[in-house]
């Protein structure tokens, strides 16, 4: 009765998702992969994995890509033989996708219309599926199970937030849960949480978070110097990136800036939104505040280099890790306002210290990871994250200090790509084309 209610819903629902995707076509903010999400796969892509087992990894967006990096790079050295084919949902996680070297095709995650995923499945015929962190779709994960596909979730997360969504309708889930054949959580929290919303318990394992896996090491001085260079920073500055901002915190980060600036004139800020559209409205704001600012994709073809004071905007995405590497400390964004936070662990694989906000519950586990290291400051304020930076600012000795607990955080608790391969091993069995005893 389930799949009959959803898959009139989904019947419904597709005559306003094609006319949303044609206005997205037509106005020019989206490549034309609607035949992809249809599940209509060009012939000329499909020839990129022919002749190959697939491996189908799918990662709805930036976030979850980048997730994933680690998981990919295992799986090249695990399973040679096999062609990696990575689906994405934004646009912005396909180009994410596209620079990654581990991947054989890209392609975009069909709508869950079961024309399409049956189209879809039938065109790549995976030996299997992992799909990144909590992405549950009932006709996808049922007809997987049909054609004998196993499905893994990998990196699974259950946020604060969602939880109370998801058990509400426990009954909707429960039954594509128990489709998957192993659910990797990231914490025993985690699991609990998609046990209570009905996955079945005995396949479901915490396996830790990929993002600790993530490559990590101090930034040496040339590195640092030839990333300034690429981004027209100066040398002689103090670096202040700002990552994975959102609305209300721009704000408070161009006011604290300013009250920085007025003690320390060597500063210099990188403004990195989490949704690079904005950046209108956030240039608009440096104006008003009278700032200088300049958009990254302006620095191509301009010869000059940014003065000290100045604003960064980045209005492009891929770039946060090289951002926080030519970077002395950093905040990190969603963390100010009630969004539940970013991710602490890239700027910590750079060996640079965190100042972050007092709302971290979709990223409880790593902030308290971050706490107890001592690899970064909460604050629970906008005055406080001034007091912070300008602590930062001023004590370069604390500033290494920091980044080295962020290093060996790192270090400490990584491994979790390795327990992912060992559950897909499992999922797998013996396999034509494994590379045994390699990670």
């Amino acid at each position: 009765m389930f799949y009959l209610l959803y898959n009139t819903a989904t019947l419904l629902l597709l005559l306003p998702v094609l006319l949303f995707h044609l206005c997205q076509l037509l106005g020019g903010k989206r490549p034309p992969a609607l035949a992809e999400r249809l599940g209509r796969i060009p012939r000329q892509l499909l020839q990129k994995i022919a002749g190959r087992p697939v491996i189908w990894v799918h990662a709805v967006s930036v976030g979850e890509t980048q997730a994933a990096r680690p998981l990919l790079a295992a799986l090249r050295k695990r399973y040679p033989g096999h062609a990696i084919l990575v689906s994405n949902t934004t646009a912005t996680g396909r180009a994410v996708s596209a620079g990654i070297p581990e991947i054989d095709l890209c392609i975009c995650f069909p709508l869950d219309f079961l024309p399409a995923v049956r189209c879809a499945l039938a065109a790549v015929r995976p030996r299997i599926i992992v799909i990144m962190e909590t992405e549950i779709w009932p006709n996808f994960t049922r007809e997987a199970e049909r054609r004998g596909i196993p499905v893994l979730l990998a990196n699974g997360r259950i946020s604060d937030r969602s939880f109370g969504r998801y058990l509400k309708f426990s009954w909707v889930f429960a039954s594509t849960l128990a489709r998957f054949s192993s659910l990797c959580m990231q914490s025993e929290a985690d699991r609990e949480r998609i046990v209570a919303i009905g996955a079945p318990a005995e396949r479901t394992v915490v396996t830790g978070n990929l993002k600790h896996d993530i490559p990590s090491g101090a930034v040496s001085p040339g590195e640092r110097a030839q990333l300034r260079a690429r981004y027209r920073i100066p040398d002689a500055v103090t670096v202040i990136c700002a990552g994975s901002t959102r609305p209300g915190e721009e704000q408070c980060l161009i006011a604290s800036y300013r009250e920085l600036l007025a003690r320390h004139e060597e500063l210099f800020l990188v403004l990195a939104p989490r949704h690079p559209e904005r950046c209108g409205e956030i240039a608009a704001l440096l104006v008003d505040a009278g700032l200088v600012g300049r958009r990254r994709s302006t620095l191509a073809g301009w010869a000059g280099i940014c003065g000290r004071g100045e604003v960064l905007l980045v209005d492009g995405v891929g770039e946060l890790l090289d951002l926080y590497g030519l970077s002395d400390l950093c905040f990190v964004g969603g963390s100010l306002v009630e969004l539940g936070g970013h991710n602490l662990l890239e700027p910590a694989s750079r060996g640079i210290p965190s100042v972050y906000g007092p709302h971290m519950n979709n990223f409880r586990e790593v902030a308290a990871l971050v706490s107890r290291y001592r690899a970064g400051i909460q604050v629970d304020s906008p005055g406080a994250l001034t007091s912070a930076c300008r602590t930062l600012i001023e004590d370069a000795e604390l500033r290494r200090a920091l980044g080295q607990n962020a290093l060996l955080m790192m270090r400490e608790n990584g491994g979790a790509a390795l327990r992912h391969l060992e559950v897909i091993d499992r999922c797998l069995g013996p396999a034509q084309g494994r590379a045994t005893g390699t990670l």
